[in-house]
Protein backbone atom coordinates (compact mmCIF):
# COMPACT_ATOMS: atom_id res chain seq x y z
CA UNK A 1 0.00 0.00 0.00
CA UNK A 2 1.57 3.51 -0.79
CA UNK A 3 0.80 6.51 1.15
CA UNK A 4 1.01 10.32 -0.21
CA UNK A 5 1.72 12.78 2.32
CA UNK A 6 2.59 16.38 1.88
CA UNK A 7 5.51 18.33 3.03
CA UNK A 8 4.00 19.93 5.71
CA UNK A 9 2.48 16.37 7.33
CA UNK A 10 6.15 14.33 6.78
CA UNK A 11 7.72 17.21 8.50
CA UNK A 12 5.64 17.16 11.56
CA UNK A 13 5.29 13.52 11.27
CA UNK A 14 8.59 11.99 10.74
CA UNK A 15 8.70 9.52 13.18
CA UNK A 16 5.41 7.53 12.69
CA UNK A 17 6.46 8.05 8.45
CA UNK A 18 9.78 5.97 9.22
CA UNK A 19 7.76 3.39 11.85
CA UNK A 20 5.75 3.18 8.75
CA UNK A 21 8.54 1.98 6.38
CA UNK A 22 10.11 0.26 8.79
CA UNK A 23 6.54 -2.04 9.02
CA UNK A 24 6.94 -2.31 4.67
CA UNK A 25 4.65 0.61 3.72
CA UNK A 26 5.30 2.80 0.97
CA UNK A 27 5.53 6.44 2.01
CA UNK A 28 5.32 9.41 -1.08
CA UNK A 29 6.26 13.16 0.06
CA UNK A 30 4.21 15.57 -2.05
CA UNK A 31 4.66 19.15 -2.95
CA UNK A 32 1.35 20.92 -3.93
CA UNK A 33 0.13 16.84 -4.97
CA UNK A 34 2.84 16.25 -7.21
CA UNK A 35 5.40 13.46 -5.75
CA UNK A 36 9.04 14.87 -4.74
CA UNK A 37 10.27 11.94 -3.00
CA UNK A 38 10.16 8.22 -1.54
CA UNK A 39 10.62 7.05 1.55
CA UNK A 40 12.43 3.88 1.19
CA UNK A 41 14.05 1.35 3.91
CA UNK A 42 18.03 1.77 4.05
CA UNK A 43 19.54 -1.75 2.99
CA UNK A 44 21.06 -3.54 5.88
CA UNK A 45 24.32 -5.57 5.27
CA UNK A 46 24.21 -9.34 5.29
CA UNK A 47 28.05 -10.17 5.71
CA UNK A 48 30.41 -8.73 8.09
CA UNK A 49 32.75 -6.39 7.11
CA UNK A 50 36.42 -7.45 6.62
CA UNK A 51 38.87 -4.81 7.75
CA UNK A 52 41.24 -3.99 5.55
CA UNK A 53 39.66 -5.83 2.11
CA UNK A 54 40.18 -2.23 -0.10
CA UNK A 55 44.13 -1.93 0.83
CA UNK A 56 45.96 -1.47 -2.43
CA UNK A 57 43.09 -0.83 -4.22
CA UNK A 58 42.94 3.07 -3.91
CA UNK A 59 45.26 6.21 -3.77
CA UNK A 60 45.25 8.52 -1.09
CA UNK A 61 45.57 12.27 -2.04
CA UNK A 62 48.99 12.62 -1.91
CA UNK A 63 49.40 9.81 -4.31
CA UNK A 64 46.83 11.30 -6.70
CA UNK A 65 48.31 14.43 -6.76
CA UNK A 66 51.99 13.08 -7.72
CA UNK A 67 50.04 10.66 -10.45
CA UNK A 68 48.34 14.00 -11.73
CA UNK A 69 51.52 15.84 -11.49
CA UNK A 70 53.50 13.03 -13.06
CA UNK A 71 50.85 13.21 -16.25
CA UNK A 72 50.84 16.50 -16.58
CA UNK A 73 54.78 16.92 -16.66
CA UNK A 74 54.62 13.51 -19.31
CA UNK A 75 52.43 15.66 -21.42
CA UNK A 76 55.60 18.41 -22.33
CA UNK A 77 58.18 16.05 -22.05
CA UNK A 78 59.71 16.35 -18.80
CA UNK A 79 60.77 13.24 -16.95
CA UNK A 80 59.83 13.15 -12.99
CA UNK A 81 62.45 12.05 -10.65
CA UNK A 82 61.79 10.46 -7.60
Amino acid sequence: MTRTVNVHEAKTHLSRLLEAVEAGEDVVIARAGKPVARLVPALRRTERRTPGAWRGRGFTARELVLVSADRRFVDYGIRVLG
